[in-house]
């Protein structure tokens, strides 16, 4: 039988090498596609999920096991993907007017962004709270509930972003038939 992962989690934060081996070998891939879908880039996402995983042995620390494991270790995910976007915003904003350098690498940014497919592209242009809602919902398959407790709002709240992601995304499909 196998052991929960609130036991390991637990046993983790008590220093149990092993246990934060196994929890590690068990979340791993699902905090990568997570990061995947957040960043919508595969380096971007391999750095993020890297630094979860370098700060996970100190954040387990708050786990409680008043949720599940996989529910604490999404909000840590998409906490960190906020942290970095916070970040990546703020030193965009201090390189902005760095002449053709700067302009060169915004430039190749977007060319990045424009070889992911039709959805990771779409979901780059959504508002970042419609992003982690659909990646939790969509590519996680979380329920509505599930995701309104990562997110820490209301199931209505988590109902009304999907209905709101349908329409953007049905308006870009649109947009982009008529080019």
């Amino acid at each position: 039988m196998e052991t929960p992962d609130e036991t390991l989690a637990l046993a983790a934060a008590s220093g149990d090498r092993a246990a934060f081996g196994q929890l590690l070998a068990r979340h791993y891939d699902r905090v990568f596609g997570l990061c995947w879908r957040l960043s919508g880039s595969r380096s971007e996402a391999e750095d993020l999920t890297q630094d979860i995983c370098a700060a996970l042995p100190t954040k387990l620390a708050s786990f409680r096991a008043e949720a599940r494991f996989s529910t604490w270790l999404y909000r840590v995910t998409v906490n960190a993907a906020h942290d970095r976007r916070r970040r990546a915003a703020t030193h965009s904003r201090a390189a902005a007017g760095w002449g053709d350098w700067e302009m060169n690498r915004q430039a190749g940014i977007v060319e990045t962004a424009e070889a992911n497919d039709w959805l990771s592209t779409a979901m780059t242009r959504l508002p970042p709270e419609l992003r982690d809602t659909l990646a939790l919902t969509l590519g996680e398959d979380l329920t509505q509930a599930e995701a309104a407790r990562i997110l820490g709002l209301s199931e209505g709240t988590v109902a009304w972003r999907m209905a709101e992601v349908k329409k953007r995304l049905r308006r870009l499909a649109a947009e982009e038939a008529r080019i």
